[in-house]
């Protein structure tokens, strides 16, 4: 027998444990040309609050009451009726929130062991980082770069890849002097703020007395209007996320825009959404390989153990912000 996670029923507001289910169920059996994967690591992306709503304007499957949950997942191969995934191999996929995973060759992705530190290191957030870090906001040498939620997943590797990049000056904003220490002193940022000690505006002001070039925003609400109110000309934001949407009465998702300050000084703003292709995970993977091994960068997570069981709880501590960076929950 395994276990896997269900969604019990759509949350009106915050999570609870109340809104999953966790079941007993036979382990799978691969059939003609599948193979059965024994999973191993586990992340939560950023993506999976919305998808617990009956509906989402995110271009993804919302998960349906009484149905099996999905995530990404690393795992070992250990049936196989296929010569494309032989007994042994590591691959990474979407079939998470359960101990087994079944299916053919095609939904699984080959993982190199010996690229990166450890299983869970495939299970980063720096394909979103770099998306738009690199691809949206095009971090230049020199640029002085904002990165709001700094330390969650994609910000804490965001701000890390800007500094690889050559920026003069990374800034990021967060909820606690711990978690400034952990910015600057584990992560490299040049400075930090707690959000919480003023307004936004003119904590930022003090750390960018000339501008901010890049601005990559994971909050929205008052983090984002500052930022626009701090921006140098021509800066360039990449919208990543609307953390403060989640906050109070919702409106933190839909922040005001100074529309003068935009139009007279240049300023650009562009969302992007990650869709975890092959190519951007291989891509990824032999950067934050070679980066790790050089050791310019490290991989800011946290392990949780206890196995799917544990699933549902580490999900609400994780909406109430009480981990640093990726949160990977060991399965087995």
């Amino acid at each position: 027998m395994q276990q896997e996670v269900r969604l019990a029923s759509y949350p009106q507001g915050a999570v609870t444990t109340a809104h999953f289910e966790v079941v007993e169920t036979p382990v799978p059996r691969p059939g003609p040309g599948q193979v059965l994967v024994r999973n191993e690591w586990m992340t939560f992306g950023s993506a999976t609050r919305e998808q617990m709503n009956p509906e989402t304007p995110i271009p993804i499957p919302v998960f349906q009451p009484g149905q099996t949950m999905w995530g990404r997942t690393v795992g070992t191969v250990i049936e196989s009726d296929s010569p494309d995934l032989p007994v042994g191999q590591l691959v990474e996929h979407f079939y998470g929130w359960r101990h087994h995973a079944v299916g053919y060759p095609k939904e699984f992705f080959p993982r190199d062991r010996d690229q990166l530190p450890g299983p869970e290191y495939f299970l980063s957030q720096g394909p979103t980082a770099w998306h738009g870090m690199v691809d949206t906001a095009d971090v230049r040498e020199g640029d002085v770069v904002f990165v709001s939620g700094a330390t969650n997943g994609v910000g804490a590797l965001a701000g890390q890849i800007a500094k690889y990049r050559g920026a003069a000056k990374v800034i990021g904003s967060t909820g606690s002097k711990e978690k400034i220490d952990y910015l600057v002193d584990e992560l490299g940022f040049d400075a930090a703020f707690d959000y919480h000690e003023g307004p936004v505006a003119d904590l930022l002001a003090r750390q960018a007395p000339d501008g901010l070039n890049v601005v990559f925003d994971n909050v929205g609400g008052e983090q984002f209007e500052a930022a626009v109110t701090c921006a140098a000309r021509g800066a360039r934001f990449a919208l990543c996320g609307a953390l403060a949407s989640r906050e109070g009465d919702g409106l933190g998702g839909a922040p005001r825009l100074d529309l003068i300050s935009a139009i007279t000084r240049d300023l650009s703003f562009r969302g992007f959404a990650t869709m975890h292709t092959p190519d951007q995970l291989t891509h990824w993977n032999a950067v934050f390989g070679q980066w790790l091994k050089e050791g310019r960068v490290v991989f800011p997570h946290t392990v949780v153990e206890g196995g799917v069981a544990a699933l549902p709880e580490v999900f609400v501590a994780l909406q109430e912000r009480a981990y640093t960076g990726t949160v990977v929950v060991r399965l087995s």
